[in-house]
């Protein structure tokens, strides 16, 4: 079968968009398809939004396969189906004025042995799915709706008080406080297993986790052990969890694709790369209730053993509205990521703007992070933000109203130390954050070779920089409300700070704390006489430890 409209649709899928690549990077392998055309009603499908079209989608999948591929179009209406299972050599074709509705049944969706933040677990079948595929693309301007309403909790504090109501007489479960809301008795009982999902040599069959099914929430769109994957244009909306998921997959490219899930919706991770090689990411437009752009590799020993880096990806032009952070590496990233270029990537309203987070457990090395012109705005919390807390409290937290920082026991080094080192920013701004920069470095590990240049960040706190080797700080604009201090360092060596520029009138400008570990602190071509007081030096510090600039 033929489709005049799409004839030139396999060309247009060769076409590879990797002209500006960095050196550094290889190419990318492009998809690319035969011409024939199998529309879906002409499998039986009734764009209607009433009848399920779970088995023309399959029909039409298989048919073209068996045909060494193609294109299996969805033509403009609203078609109800069931999960999709992709085959290879297919492009599942989204048409402008397609709607794909996902059905809201929780029963049509089976439970499978599959991976969930890192580890080996049971979940619900992803919507989309596809495993051990070669030449796969999911492309067009159509939509794609996932029913996430039919699996998500709802916070009372988060919804209004009229939808509260219609929620609770709806059915479904509330928790002991009565200010959650979940679609069922066995979506409740999940929040009481330790690690749920998991499996352990305690369950091991996919029966044993019958009872919390509802709990156990689909990704959206899952290309597992693939290679050559395409997936372009369409808007993926409502996922149940996190969206777009390539999972150690190869040659990768998710161009001017949409994520749209409520701020609300419980781990819609917009984009996951999880142990990916080679691949581009750009010109999309992400808003998710969680993360936006995320750069995973597996957890703990399972993600070390595992031992797949996501590397060598170009990330670029695209937006991300509102998540928990814009561009993210972590916090499961055991395998370790490198290679990774992301550069023009705008960030509105999100909870962080870069964000790199890991804890004591994970392991796995990030280095080799290249990343330049980054706009941010109204970011709530960290504009930059590097942190080896994730999910942690410091053990040995600040004292209210203390300018010391207390000691925090160094742990000994092991597998399960993470390390991040040699990241490198350039021009970047920022109109409004909690924090400028926040760098967070565990006792026993420093946060190391961290390059900041040409940067201008309006926040209420300036640099926050503890357990950390080798950061540089170049031309960079720091506009914090609260000043006292502008630059904090702590338990840190080997910073440097040149071509400050602040606000006149801050009352302090640098302080330096630590003394069992400052080393080499230097500030450098900065007009000091701006700030009230230009070098306020921590308990037991030594003066020589910091360089500072000759006229101060």
């Amino acid at each position: 079968m033929k489709n005049k409209l799409l004839l030139g649709l396999a060309a247009l899928l060769t076409h590879s968009a990797l002209a500006q690549t960095p050196a550094a990077l290889p190419p990318v392998k492009p998809t690319a398809f035969q011409a024939d055309t199998f529309s879906i009603a002409k499998y039986g499908a009734v764009g209607d939004g009433q009848t399920s079209n779970t088995a023309a989608f399959r029909q039409a999948i298989a048919a073209c396969a068996a045909k060494g591929g193609g294109v299996v179009l969805v033509p403009p209406g609203q078609w109800r189906t069931g999960p999709i299972e992709l085959q290879s050599n297919v492009n599942l074709h989204v048409a402008t004025g397609a709607l794909v509705q996902f059905s809201e049944q929780r029963a049509d969706y089976k439970l499978i042995k599959t991976n969930w933040e890192g580890l080996a677990a049971v979940r619900n079948q992803p919507l989309i799915y596809g495993k051990n595929l070669e030449n796969v693309a999911i492309t067009g301007r159509g939509i794609l709706d996932g029913a996430g309403e039919a699996w998500w909790m709802v916070q009372k504090p988060r919804t209004l008080e009229s939808d509260w109501k219609r929620l609770v007489a709806s059915g479904g479960a509330l928790n002991e406080k009565q200010d959650r809301w979940y679609p069922s008795a066995q979506a409740l009982k999940g929040t009481t297993v330790k690690e749920p999902g998991v499996l352990t040599e305690e369950k091991k069959n996919i029966a044993d986790f019958e009872d919390i099914k509802d709990y156990l929430r689909p990704d959206f769109l899952v290309l597992d052990g693939c290679k050559r994957l395409l997936i372009e244009g369409v808007t993926f909306q409502n996922s149940p969890a996190w969206t777009v998921h390539p999972l150690l997959s190869d040659d990768v490219i998710v161009r001017n694709v949409t994520v749209i899930n409520p701020p609300y919706s419980p781990n819609t991770d917009a984009l996951d790369l999880e142990s990916c090689r080679n691949g581009i990411v750009e010109g999309c437009s992400f808003s998710a209730g969680d993360d936006g752009i995320c750069i995973k590799s597996g957890r703990n020993e399972q993600g070390r053993a595992r031992g797949v880096p996501t590397e060598n990806f170009l990330i670029r032009n695209t937006t991300v509205y509102r998540a928990h952070g814009g561009f993210v590496i972590g916090s499961e990233m055991s395998g370790g990521a490198r290679n990774i270029y992301a550069s023009n990537l705008t960030f509105i309203g999100t909870d962080i703007g870069l964000r790199f987070k890991t804890t004591r457990g994970r392991g796995g090395v990030v280095e080799n992070i290249f990343i330049d012109h980054i706009t941010m705005k109204d970011i709530l919390n960290e504009a930059l933000l590097f942190d080896m807390y994730y999910m942690i409290k410091d053990p040995s937290p600040q004292v209210a109203g203390s300018k010391e920082r207390p000691a925090s026991p160094p742990k000994p080094v092991d597998a399960g130390t993470p390390q991040f080192r040699k990241i490198y920013i350039s021009d970047v701004t920022c109109n409004g954050a909690k924090t400028g920069i926040l760098v967070r470095g565990l006792p026993e590990m420093a946060i190391q070779d961290i390059s900041i240049k040409n940067a201008v960040l309006k926040s209420e706190q300036g640099l926050v920089c503890i357990e950390a080797d080798r950061i540089n700080l170049t031309n960079v604009t720091l506009l914090p409300t609260q000043t006292d201090p502008v630059m904090e360092v702590h338990n840190s060596r080997n910073i440097t700070l040149d071509g400050i520029r602040y606000a006149p009138g801050a009352a302090v400008l640098l302080r330096v704390s630590g003394p069992e570990k400052a080393q080499n602190i230097k500030l450098a071509n900065t007009d000091t006489s701006k700030a009230k007081q230009a070098l306020e030096l921590g308990a037991g510090m030594n003066k020589k430890v910091v360089a500072m600039p000759k006229k101060w």
